[in-house]
């Protein structure tokens, strides 16, 4: 594993603290790394969900040669963004 060091203003740092004296993380890095799950997890579930409503409504096109050119998430992001205008 790599380190990557953060600031954080003091009220931010006690909080984290307080959650790993709670017994809910072993570590601050553990909770930092949760809530970065977390983040994750929200954003691929927002961009699923942005799918299947684009998948409805059939304003979602992507050919194969799309397919075939492009990063999928970067492929979706782009369409759903030009559908949502």
């Amino acid at each position: 594993m790599t380190s990557l060091n953060i600031s954080l203003p003091e009220q931010l740092k006690a909080y984290i603290e307080t959650r790993v004296e709670s017994g809910d993380y072993g570590t601050p890095s553990e909770y930092v790394r949760s809530l970065i799950r977390q983040d994750k997890e929200a954003k691929l579930d927002d961009l699923k969900r942005r799918v299947l409503a684009a998948l409805e409504t059939e304003e979602l096109e992507i050919t194969r040669e799309e397919l075939a050119s492009s990063n999928l998430g970067d492929l979706l992001r782009a369409k759903l963004k030009k559908a949502e205008k």
